[in-house]
């Protein structure tokens, strides 16, 4: 009446459970659940007292996967493996699951964040939205947010209509963050300003997030669409500085109505202020990459100031740096370098991803086992190359959910941190992540073993026919 869980499977049906203090305290070892996986639970071992326990759980009020059952001191593993599973069984034979999952601190209502709001017209739907909860290939996606829906806090009560309406990308961009978090061991609190408030053991910041989006009107509207290894460069120089330079002081001039900054906010004050930042400015289109694939190297100059020339000299890369003052396009002029503006010595750090899209959700499903039939993942893009001589990233091709695959939320998220910063972002935070600091003139980054800095995902779907459809999504 059991049976084994993959631990992906079970991350995402744990993706709000475990506290802060968990993996300082328990090594986690088999996941199990009942055949309908309406019961989970996991063995562990207890790294205080080097013994071994289990912990169940089902689904509260909400539908949250919630602890209702624990057992500590077990003498070994096998001995606790067995209790879990004879545990599970008798649960989903003879309990009551409603009843049993209550935990007393549900609101009235879980947030649905799939079922259009009743009311609203077909024509008011984002696209992405309409393709989420009615394309086939999409399914994995679908499952992944069933499940991060109910975490969700009513804090803003417009997220979910915004979400399915005008303002798809940048609500995505911020289950994608609450979800990175979560991996990362963090409890998050999902609030109005600043978006959220991120803490476990001795470590707590905020963070803010923002989008780059389309310009409507002024120069910025004009869009280059860059073809050429120039225009791109030229693009690169001066377009997207503007555009994410925009969207950064922004959050850095806001003050409430009562004239507080964002890290001067009530659960933010005295925390080192993050801003995350996405590029949504130009959508996929057909036969074309979304902006975001290839915009990542021009934030990092606009942040520090500066650029970089290189040379190969006898076979090693020399780089220069080069200041920059300025960024100018069509009239339009900037000044470079967001972390000397004045305030900006508040932010900590500036968060970017290029993954904060329905294609990581969709990945993640697959890993869980959400791929519907006759549907294949194949994910193509750049890793970081770890020789300190590279000049390109190193190029993959995979099948997402094949053996040898894995993949975490966080694997394309950087940490630019502020050498200006009153409250500095310890880089303990972010672990095993790309972290960039700036240090004695230099750039210094530190960058994880399975780091990506961008890609795409194809969804190959298998007809009657044995023919294969081919659709491209940005990743």
């Amino acid at each position: 009446m059991t049976k084994r869980l993959s631990q992906a499977r079970f991350d995402l049906f744990a993706i709000g459970t475990r506290l802060s203090p968990t993996e300082l305290v328990a090594d986690e070892l088999s996941y199990w659940s009942d055949l309908d996986e309406n019961v989970i639970g996991v063995v562990f071992r207890d790294r205080v007292d080097d013994d071994f326990g289990w912990a169940l759980m089902v689904r509260d009020r909400l539908g949250r996967f919630r602890g209702v059952h624990l057992d500590v001191s077990v003498t070994s593993e096998r001995r606790a493996e067995a209790g879990l599973r004879l545990k599970i069984a008798e649960v989903s034979r003879v309990a009551d699951l409603a009843e049993l999952g209550i935990q007393g601190d549900e609101t009235n209502a879980p947030i649905d964040l799939l079922t259009p709001i009743p009311g609203t017209r077909p024509e008011q739907l984002h696209p992405y939205f309409v393709e989420l909860i009615q394309r086939p290939g999409r399914a994995p996606a679908r499952a992944v947010l069933r499940e991060i829906g109910p975490w969700l806090t009513a804090a803003d009560p417009h997220f979910v209509r915004e979400f399915q309406r005008h303002q798809f990308d940048q609500r995505l961009w911020e289950l994608y963050l609450w979800a990175t978090f979560r991996e990362g061991g963090y409890d998050v609190a999902h609030g109005e300003a600043p978006d959220f408030r991120v803490s476990a053991p001795g470590v707590a910041f905020a963070v803010e997030a923002t989008t780059v989006a389309p310009s409507k009107d002024g120069v910025l509207s004009q869009h280059p669409n860059p073809k050429t290894p120039e225009e791109i460069a030229a693009f690169l120089a001066d377009y997207m500085p503007i555009k994410y330079g925009n969207s950064l002081t922004n959050k850095l001039k806001r003050r409430s109505a009562a004239g507080k900054a964002y890290w001067e906010e009530d659960g933010a004050a005295g925390l080192p202020f993050v801003i995350a930042v996405a590029d949504f400015h130009k959508p996929a289109s057909e036969g074309e990459l979304g902006s975001m694939t290839y915009t990542q190297s021009a934030i990092w100059a606009y942040l520090y100031g500066f650029t970089t020339d290189w040379e190969m000299v006898d076979g090693k890369l020399v780089i220069t740096n080069r200041d920059l003052k300025s960024h100018t396009f069509k009239g339009k002029t900037i000044e470079s370098g967001f972390f000397s503006l004045p305030d900006a010595e508040n932010v900590s750090a500036v968060i970017f991803s290029n993954a904060g899209t329905l294609a990581k959700f969709d990945r993640i499903g697959v890993l869980a086992g959400y791929a519907p039939p006759k549907h294949r993942y194949i994910r193509s893009g750049i890793r970081y190359d770890p020789d300190p001589n590279a000049v390109v990233g190193t190029r993959f091709v995979e099948e997402v959910g094949t053996e040898g695959y894995s993949e975490g939320w966080a694997d394309e998220l950087q940490v630019f941190h502020n050498p200006r910063a009153l409250r500095p972002l310890p880089r303990e935070c972010f672990g095993p992540l790309n972290q960039h600091f700036f240090e004695d003139g230099q750039m210094v980054t530190y960058c994880g073993t399975n780091a990506v800095l961008s890609s795409f995902t194809m969804i190959l779907q298998v007809t009657d026919g044995e023919q294969e459809d081919r659709v491209d999504v940005l990743s």
